[in-house]
């Protein structure tokens, strides 16, 4: 067990936990119970209080049961934005005894199709905004619609996104909780399955993470004991929840601690200023983008931000400037952390006490982490550049109908086994945990993680393009950005130009995957079998 970092141990928390042998469904059952009327939503300020919120989860589990016969393990797509929606859905899913499959809601047409016939989902449930790239998916039998205006019942002056003020078009969500079927029996287990979150790998097609209850319960229960939970807290949940960072700490951590949750459905920095301000948020977790952006409003010095108790984040280091200025302009360190979606979010986060910029932090609960030679897999010692691999009750099952994958992702290493995270890095003579670079080939665009050979993929289905290679370009901005190196087929050269690329690749796939950069060549570098060199055209880049 690596314990370097136990000297630096968050005061008075115990170095492992007791996990609860429940679902997670459970959770929200407890938290209604103590405290009903308590405020579990605020939506651009109009609240939801947990009996409510209970109340149209039960009713929902109820309806996709009874009406839509959803059973035990059935896999059920969530592709709504963050809203009240996404959050009663996702527990009225687990609820029903099935498996949420959160969908990011910038994918497309193409993108669904792998996520619904992969998973074998029968059932989705589709915000009203982008269900037009749902419809023409095939495999589903039952769509329920969620429109966002539908949860506005209060007047606001918050800059509310216009698809949010948007007046609904379909009734389906608001009779499948009239309709008031309660649901049945709950037959779920901590060892079942509860959702199945999508990544993607080098080989270009998105693998469903198997995540079980107790995975989930790892690091919802212990999440905002490590930062500093206040009593009722308020949290602004403002990062994507499809994503397992957003999920954990902006929905399933607050919902256990019976925590309010302020609901942003897109980033924006003044609302998110003025909801910190009269919601009097205590917590906040976000990416280097979005603090970026938020710190960079000539406004923000008319926010009242003193409420605000706890920072952090992760998804990409925050730059050691912006670090320093987030500590002058409210009064709080920003405490990373590190994890992937096959860890279902921390596998280490930095002490509160005393984090380390641009630092992956220290072993979370119950987490062994090690750094190792990627040859051999024996330990190395401090400072020494290796790949990252961790044991923990949150690491994940498996890829999803992917044995062969699953098995390259462990390894048996001291007598455990151990998730190879990809990621290398070194720890220091304090256990403190650094990402260098990543074993696996991947684009980090603001903390959205971009597979070059999914956008290849996409990419070849254009009529003009013969070949292509998508490598990282620096960006001030975004940190890195997508770059596609093409190779025309003759018939096209000087017939199309890189912006028409560029303006395709928006109809296809989801704007963070879309090439930024299009650069035509005239042949890519291949080895003598002709698998192109990514990786020189990448060191090539990195040059520049």
């Amino acid at each position: 067990m690596f314990t370097r970092h136990y000297p630096h141990w968050p005061p008075g928390q115990p170095k492992t936990l007791d996990l609860p042998k429940t679902t997670v469904y459970a959770n929200l059952e407890a938290i209604a119970a103590r405290d009903p009327d308590f405020s579990a939503i605020d939506y651009y300020g109009s609240r939801i209080s947990y009996r409510e919120f209970k109340r149209q989860v039960d009713a929902l589990a109820g309806f996709l049961q009874k009406r839509w016969g959803v059973a035990k393990g059935d896999r059920v797509l969530l592709y709504v934005q963050n809203s009240p929606q996404f959050v009663i859905a996702f527990y009225a899913i687990l609820r029903a005894d099935a498996v949420v499959v959160p969908v990011n809601p910038m994918n497309r047409t193409e993108e669904l199709r792998h996520y619904v016939s992969d998973s074998d989902a029968k059932v989705a449930i589709a915000g009203q905004d982008v269900l037009q790239y749902l419809q023409p998916v095939e495999g589903l039998e039952q769509v329920l619609v969620a429109a966002y205006s539908d949860y506005l019942v209060a007047g606001t002056d918050l800059p509310v996104p216009d698809f949010v003020r948007a007046p609904a078009t379909d009734a389906s969500w608001k009779k499948a909780l009239e309709a008031g079927l309660a649901p049945g029996t709950s037959l779920a287990a901590p060892g079942d399955l509860a959702v199945m979150p999508y990544t993607s790998g080098t080989t270009g097609k998105p693998k469903g993470c198997m995540h079980t209850h107790a995975n989930l319960q790892a690091t919802t229960v212990p999440y905002l004991n490590w930062r500093g939970a206040q009593v009722r807290s308020v949290v602004l949940s403002a990062l994507p929840m499809f994503h397992v960072t957003g999920m954990q700490a902006g929905m399933n951590a607050p919902i256990h601690s019976g925590a309010t949750l302020v609901i942003l459905s897109r980033w924006d920095r003044d609302c998110a200023g003025l909801q910190i301000a009269r919601a009097r948020v205590t917590n906040w977790s976000a990416i280097t983008t979005m603090l970026v952006d938020f710190l960079s409003n000539p406004a923000l010095k008319d926010y009242d931000l003193s409420s605000l108790k706890v920072l952090g984040g992760g998804g990409a280091s925050m730059p050691e400037a912006m670090a320093r200025k987030l500590e002058e302009v409210i009064g709080l360190p920003y405490v990373e952390g590190y994890g992937l979606s096959e860890t279902m979010a921390p596998t280490h986060i930095n002490p509160p006490q005393r984090p380390k910029r641009q630092c992956g932090g220290i072993p979370f609960y119950n987490t062994d982490a090690r750094v190792v030679d990627f040859h051999d897999f024996h330990d190395l010692p401090p400072n020494e550049v290796g790949e990252i691999i961790v044991h923990g009750p949150q690491v994940f099952q498996g890829y999803w109908k992917q044995p062969e994958a699953s098995a390259q992702a462990f390894v048996e290493h001291d007598g455990k086994r151990f998730f190879r995270t990809g990621d290398l890095g070194y720890y220091d003579e304090e256990g403190y945990f650094f990402i260098t670079d990543r074993l696996k080939r991947m684009i980090n665009c603001s903390g959205f993680k971009v597979w070059p050979a999914e956008v290849e993929a996409m990419l070849y289905a254009h009529p003009a393009i013969q070949e292509a290679c998508v490598i990282g370009a620096r960006d001030a901005y975004r940190g890195e950005t997508v770059k596609a190196l093409v190779v025309l087929k003759v018939e096209f050269l000087k017939k199309v130009e890189p912006r028409e690329i560029v303006d395709w690749a928006r109809e296809k796939m989801a704007a963070f995957k879309v090439p930024r950069i299009v650069e035509f060549v005239d042949a890519l570098p291949k080895t003598a079998t002709g698998k192109i060199l990514w990786r020189e055209l990448q060191e090539q880049e990195n040059r520049r």
